[in-house]
């Protein structure tokens, strides 16, 4: 994604060129990145740049160069002698001390800058824990809780990043205030549902669309106003109550690269080569998981009808009723459900379907169990295509053989060394075979240690950290059985 948006014009006055707009390089070329596919993205960027780089530092995640090393992409990692510094942190996708360095490092790099020089900053997701600098006094350990707590409550990733913005001395445009006057070009990834700049890794380059009111609204949703440490307490209160003014930032271009959109796209290409009728519902899936899986439920359902030549009777029309009802209550953004409902029909059992789509889930924590959205997706799923065939005694998902798999683009579903999970109709009665009761583990938020058990962790999706993240892909196959 990055050689297809960069290049270098060498010359009497050399310029960097990102998809068409120029950008002269008058003096130095330094670059900084954070994120979790930063590390492909600096040795294709550095490749690029060749002797015009001067100096780079990168804060990526803890293993990623030992995993990309072990899958053999070697496209993805630095040259030896490389001018950019590499620092590896936020274990488990949690700021910690080395991220904390690295972005002191970077930090310095940015005040020291001169209107001469050219900064190209890398970011995709993941960028936010791997940049953290709390405005003193607040102590990392402080700002960690605090957006644990939040994220345990149930706020989404939007919601986050608008606290830890307010927190942060580099988030929320701080990086590009300290870089002033340099110019400051960034290339992102993005892993937020629409691509919002100043949300993307807590917006280091982007102007705040938020203001210490927002943050202190967030917190008093969840329930958290009354007891935040007094270090927060004191930021919050002395910090001004407006965003910053948006004319402060005429020396920042911000350029989105990749997303999850392109990631859909390519899917879409495999599984067409594959022979299957491939549509894509959205790249904007959000909500609560439960919905979420309720409202995948009822799309399988649908394709099962349609197959059995039952799509346009009564049971289709309640199915579709129930669909819209779902996507109204998720409000996911640009999903024309009609359209997709109608392509819908045109798909019949001579050729399997694959139904693609992207986005991030949230998850209400009740229990203490170990694992991650999409584990807990996948898992959700196999109990209501379960539930909806025990219902129906003919039910048409009998019919079909269908196959349900979520998994987080980067690698890492949660605090897991998982990417995600696959389930089918027949998971429930097997695991109960294996005396797991599905209803037990997802209770307890425990998908993770559900998958690891049950046919020796063949359903976990494991991939190893992939060095890149543009959210989360969910497929669902759905093949006639010969019975129809």
């Amino acid at each position: 994604m990055l050689k297809r948006a960069v290049k270098l014009q060498g010359g009497e006055c050399p310029q960097l060129l990102v998809k068409g707009q120029a950008f002269p390089v008058k003096r130095d070329l330094y670059l900084v990145g954070f994120g979790k596919a930063v590390l492909g993205m600096a040795a294709a960027a550095e490749e690029i740049l060749g002797d015009h780089l001067i100096q780079g530092i990168i804060n990526v995640p803890l293993g990623i160069q030992e995993s990309l090393q072990r899958a053999g992409m070697q496209e993805m990692l630095l040259k030896p002698r490389s001018k950019i510094q590499v620092i590896e942190g936020a274990k488990n996708n949690l700021p910690d001390a080395e991220a904390l360095k690295g972005a002191v490092a970077i930090q310095e790099l940015a005040e020291g800058l001169t209107a001469d020089d050219l900064l190209l900053v890398l970011i995709s997701g993941g960028g936010s824990a791997l940049l953290p600098a709390p405005i003193p006094p607040i102590l990392l350990k402080e700002k960690e809780e605090l957006t644990k707590t939040l994220a345990s409550r149930g706020a989404a990733i939007q919601e986050l990043n608008i606290v830890r913005k307010t927190l942060s001395l580099l988030k929320g445009g701080g990086l590009a205030r300290l870089a002033y006057p340099a110019q400051v070009v960034s290339l992102i990834l993005s892993d937020v549902i629409g691509d919002p700049l100043d949300i993307i890794a807590s917006g280091p380059t982007a102007a705040s669309s938020h203001s210490v009111q927002d943050c202190l609204q967030i917190l008093a949703k969840y329930n958290l106003l009354h007891n935040l440490p007094q270090s927060v307490e004191t930021v919050l209160s002395s910090s001004p109550t407006k965003p910053n003014a948006p004319e402060d930032y005429s020396h920042v271009c911000n350029i989105i690269i990749g997303s999850n959109t392109l990631a859909l796209e390519e899917a879409k290409r495999q599984a067409e080569g594959l022979g299957y009728a491939t549509l894509i519902l959205s790249a904007a899936i959000c909500g609560e998981v439960g919905c979420v899986a309720t409202l995948y439920c009822q799309l399988i359902w649908l394709v099962c009808l349609g197959f059995a030549g039952l799509g346009e009777g009564p049971l289709g029309d309640e199915v579709r009723g129930n669909l819209r009802q779902l996507v109204a209550e998720l409000g996911i953004p640009g999903l024309n459900l009609a359209k997709f409902l109608q392509a819908l029909r045109g798909l019949g059992p001579e050729r399997p379907v694959c139904i693609l789509a992207g986005g991030e889930t949230t998850v209400q924590l009740q229990g203490t169990g170990k694992g991650g959205r999409n584990q807990e997706l996948a898992l959700r799923v196999g109990l209501e295509l379960h539930r909806a065939q025990a219902a129906e005694v003919s039910s048409p998902p009998g019919r079909c053989e269908i196959v349900f798999l979520s998994g987080g683009t980067d690698g890492q579903d949660g605090p897991t060394e998982a990417a995600g999970a696959v389930c089918s109709l027949e998971l429930v009665d097997e695991a109960l075979q294996e005396g797991l009761d599905v209803e037990a583990f997802l209770s307890n938020n425990d998908s993770y240690t559900f998958f690891s058990q049950f046919q020796g962790g063949h359903h976990l999706l494991v991939t190893g950290l992939t060095g890149t993240n543009v959210m989360d892909i969910q497929a669902i196959l759905i093949r006639a059985t010969e019975r129809l």
